[in-house]
């Protein structure tokens, strides 16, 4: 695993960082910094009824806040709690701002590709479907780069992802009832093996049920232990923005590593510009395809700036940062420890269950996606369903280094495929941003229709 992280930290340093930040700074730029001007539109949209559907014969896709949730089940995982942990264990607090920067400059970018998703989706059997290979595909007549990407997606999501959470699962439960990794991770496979045949509308029911559940418990916790230690906040929020920017951090050369470890956990975190988050944006039924683009964008602001900032508050405020060896999943039990007791190790269980529980729900419908571009023969997506529960297991045996060398290569892959795909295609996602602001200043409910870009006729399938 050496020489793939040394891999790793070349591919992040010198391409991967820079393409991020550079793609999300372009998106605000050419949107006119709408993430920060428009917050409000943004959770209207979730709330909004889908009464304005133009098309009332079009009932079959799923709501927007079924789609929302979906992705949302993928980014609330084990990166919240253990990916917070890890960034902190490595790059110091330091890396906790730079998830905030890459929070707020990705939404944007989280935009611009569910945009593209809604866009260019297409309805199959009475359901839609859409993600980045469609629009690689169609936006860009490249269906090689689609297929390549599919492949990544799969490798990405569907077995990499899946180790981490069964990782993180196995682990936190090891270290409070003592069960055996293998024998945890068995289990997991088989209940989520139950759950994968019902299709995305069963994993959006499943979905919608537990994420609420899962974060509000763990946001009225955080919320406790703020309180409780109100008057340290300042000094933690301190802690933070000095190691971001401290000279002890330039002067060591750790700068890089902090950055680094901020941007890579942030986006494992949030997914903003890995591809994921569009396919579950694809499959709702909404009358504009800027709406699902707005309410994706959301999800990156609920999951790092809240979410993850709630676990770096924890584990800052402990103090057991500074003098342990315990990462990941462990890091925060032990945080959590310091400010409510041994029920923490309880608590921590039960919520790393239901946040990597529902991430592999949702990590599961991101590769289904990606098998269904590339074959419409049921025995293909059979054989996709038994390696991703063989992948449950496996992740539950490994160590939390090794799987987090894993994820960095593949990510590696998804996000270099994706922002290139979505730069080239900014021009549509202007023009349709434009159109939906003009409708929303007219005062009436964007609805978008195929003859608005005429130039795009034989390329958008839906919007008729």
């Amino acid at each position: 695993m050496d020489f793939i992280s040394l891999v790793n930290d070349i591919l992040w340093t010198w391409l991967v960082i820079p393409l991020l930040v550079g793609c999300a700074l372009w998106f605000t730029f050419r949107l006119g910094a709408f993430q920060f001007r428009h917050l409000g539109l943004m959770v209207r949209q979730l709330t909004e009824s889908n009464n304005s559907v133009r098309n009332s014969s079009e009932k079959e896709g799923i709501s927007s806040f079924h789609a929302f949730v979906v992705s949302l089940a993928s980014r609330i995982g084990t990166g919240n709690l253990a990916g917070v942990a890890s960034a902190i264990f490595v790059g110091g607090p330091g890396a906790v701002f730079w998830m905030w920067i890459m929070a707020l400059m990705g939404s944007a970018t989280a935009f611009a590709e569910s945009t593209l998703a809604q866009y260019y989706k297409l309805k199959v059997k009475g359901a839609y479907i859409g993600g980045p290979a469609y629009y690689m595909y169609y936006g860009l007549h490249k269906r090689w780069l689609g297929v390549l990407f599919s492949i990544c997606m799969i490798i990405t999501f569907a077995m990499a992802n899946q180790m981490m959470q069964s990782n993180q699962i196995s682990a936190s439960l090891a270290d409070t009832i003592g069960v055996p990794d293998m024998a945890v991770a068995v289990v997991l496979a088989v209940m989520i093996g139950v759950i994968i045949l019902g299709g995305i509308h069963r994993i959006a029911k499943v979905s919608s049920y537990i994420v609420p559940f899962m974060a509000v418990a763990y946001l009225l916790l955080a919320i406790f232990v703020i309180i409780v230690n109100f008057s340290l906040i300042p000094d933690v929020l301190y802690t933070i923005v000095s190691n971001a920017f401290g000279v002890q951090q330039v002067a060591g050369g750790a700068i890089g590593v902090t950055i680094a470890q901020g941007v890579k956990r942030g986006l494992f975190s949030n997914e903003a510009g890995e591809g994921s988050a569009p396919n579950a944006a694809a499959t709702a039924e909404t009358s504009h395809p800027v709406k699902q683009g707005l309410v994706q964008a959301l999800g990156v602001f609920t999951d790092t700036l809240v979410v993850c900032t709630c676990t770096a508050v924890i584990i800052l405020l402990s103090g057991v940062y500074q003098n342990s060896d315990a990462d990941g999943i462990l890091l925060t039990t032990r945080a959590l420890e310091v400010h409510i007791g041994p029920c923490a190790r309880y608590f921590v269980s039960a919520a790393i269950f239901f946040f990597a529980f529902s991430s592999i729900i949702g990590n599961y419908y991101y590769g289904e996606t990606s098998v269904r571009f590339l074959t419409p023969h049921r025995r293909y997506m059979w054989i996709f369903r038994i390696v991703t529960v063989a992948t449950v297991v496996i992740g539950g045996t490994l160590s939390l280094e090794d799987v987090w060398a894993i994820i960095d290569l593949c990510m590696c892959s998804i996000v270099l495929l994706n922002v290139y795909s979505i730069l080239r295609l900014s021009p549509k996602v202007e023009k349709l941003w434009h159109n939906y602001k003009e409708q929303r200043w007219k005062g009436s409910d964007p609805v978008f229709r195929r003859d608005m870009m005429p130039e795009d006729k034989d390329d958008v399938k839906c919007w008729l």
